[in-house]
């Protein structure tokens, strides 16, 4: 028969103070939590948060206002080749006592006209100006389409990567309860045997310790949750509201391409590429706006009204006016200003050619590590996914165990600590691949397009 160790009065009087305050329901044994109970939280799913952040996106707005500016500039360099008309009507009454005196009193001195007449200038002839000024705006419109597209999958990149944070908080703390749970279980447990002379005052003590120490790392993940929570409703541009993302890393996981496929799509997909290729193509419209400066122009103007002289006390008289004619405009020396232009649009042009190749090597450098990140981090969820059952299957032989006797509380602990291990390894993992594929999509610019996944699933990972 086991011998029975007595009790002392501070850990009788400490079964007694905690069972009470437990009776009464304080919450002494149980973590702090209050996230399952917030009212007027707004729960998305991935799909939900993806549009919304397509709609209120502060970043997608502003591209958007950017494409409106756009089309104005194109509607207003467009206008310099169309007609302009200008309507002009007037009242005039002078007096010329020069003329009059000149003249021998010939002509009257004072006089009043009435005018109405209709004018109209087209160019003819500008040396090419006008039509590379219309394709350089043509083509900032299509810059506007990239320049939008390159923040919408720069936001649907980062909301899915958000989306992805706040799921791995949640399960990051429902490990950090389990594991606060598992403590207070072990202290029933220690506690048990205490009473029935099993244990040591120094059993009941380490048992309490460990479950204080527990309860910060719950409390810690709960605020992991709200700052997860937050950074995406910034990044969906809701104001005055919370969300919650919903859901799991669950979806079809679909292949990555190779390395070269990859940089091939890129190269042809990549939408700040697509943008720096437009905006070549406006440097050189430039180009030719410039040289054209000092180049010829031919105008055609005309006129066409009706005026109504009335020399006062004299004569009067009203008819149609009208007028037309050609003009040439030769600046032929403009101080070379025109060249000196043209020298720096030439410059420009260089420039972002040089750009453009800097821009092709860093996208290849950008596929190769976010291959390499996908293909890293799969190798990752496949290695440790059945740890994780293995870490479990562990823990509950302990905790049987050391029902018995025949495990110590420090065998429990070591296999809790691998439960925790594992399954924390393994959600970070999930996201991290989800994070990677979706950075690869951005990568190739394909993320957002038709059939292109934005989340991937655990199950492909499964183990039979």
């Amino acid at each position: 028969m086991k011998r029975r160790s007595p009790l002392n009065v501070f850990g009788f009087r400490q079964v007694l103070v905690v069972g009470f305050l437990g009776f009464l329901g304080l919450g002494i044994l149980s973590p702090p939590s209050g996230l399952g109970e917030e009212k007027g939280v707004r729960v998305l799913t991935r799909e939900e948060g993806l549009r919304i952040a397509l709609e209120k996106n502060k970043d997608i707005q502003k591209a958007q206002e950017y494409r409106n500016s756009v089309m104005g500039r194109y509607v207003e360099e467009r206008s310099a080749a169309l007609p302009q008309l200008q309507l002009s009507a007037g009242f005039l009454r002078d007096r010329d006592d020069a003329t009059q005196e000149a003249f021998r009193g010939l002509f009257p001195a004072e006089k009043e006209t009435w005018a109405a007449e209709v004018g109209v200038t087209q160019i003819i002839y500008s040396f090419g100006r006008v039509g590379a000024a219309i394709r350089a705006a043509k083509i900032g419109l299509a810059t506007a389409e990239d320049q939008l597209r390159i923040f919408q999958q720069a936001a649907l990149r980062d909301v899915s990567s958000a989306f992805d944070d706040v799921l791995l908080a949640k399960e990051i703390h429902a490990l950090a309860v389990q594991n606060f749970d598992q403590k207070v279980r072990i202290q029933g447990e220690t506690r048990r045997k205490h009473a029935a002379g099993v244990a040591t005052d120094y059993d009941v003590l380490a048992a309490d310790v460990a479950v204080e120490n527990a309860r910060p790392e719950v409390i810690r993940r709960e605020n992991q949750i709200r700052l997860t929570r937050e950074k995406l409703r910034f990044l969906l541009g809701l104001e005055g509201e919370e969300v919650d993302a919903q859901g799991t890393f669950e979806e079809t996981i679909t292949p990555y391409p190779s390395y070269e496929k990859g940089v091939d799509t890129a190269w042809t997909s990549r939408p700040d590429l697509s943008d720096l290729r437009k905006r070549i193509g406006i440097a050189a419209e430039l180009v030719k706006i410039y040289d054209a400066e000092d180049k010829p122009r031919v105008d055609l103007k005309a006129s066409y009204g009706y005026r109504d002289i009335n020399y006062i006390d004299e004569a009067r008289g009203d008819g149609q006016v009208w007028s037309a004619g050609v003009f040439l405009t030769f600046p032929f020396f403009d101080g070379m200003r025109s060249r000196g232009k043209t020298a720096q649009a030439k410059s420009d042009l260089r420039s972002l050619k040089i750009d453009e190749a800097k821009l092709r090597d860093s996208i290849a450098l950008q596929v190769r590590d976010a291959v390499n990140a996908c293909r890293e981090a799969e190798e990752i969820v496949r290695a440790i996914s059945g740890t994780v059952r293995q870490a479990e299957r562990l823990l509950y032989m302990a905790e049987r165990g050391y029902e018995y006797g025949v495990k110590t509380k420090l065998e429990v602990d070591d296999a809790q600590l691998s439960v925790i291990q594992a399954k924390g390894n393994l959600a970070r993992a999930r996201r991290d691949y989800s994070v990677a594929r979706v950075t690869l999509d951005w990568v190739l610019g394909t993320l957002g397009e038709k059939n292109q996944p934005l989340s991937y699933s655990r199950s492909a990972f499964s183990q039979k």
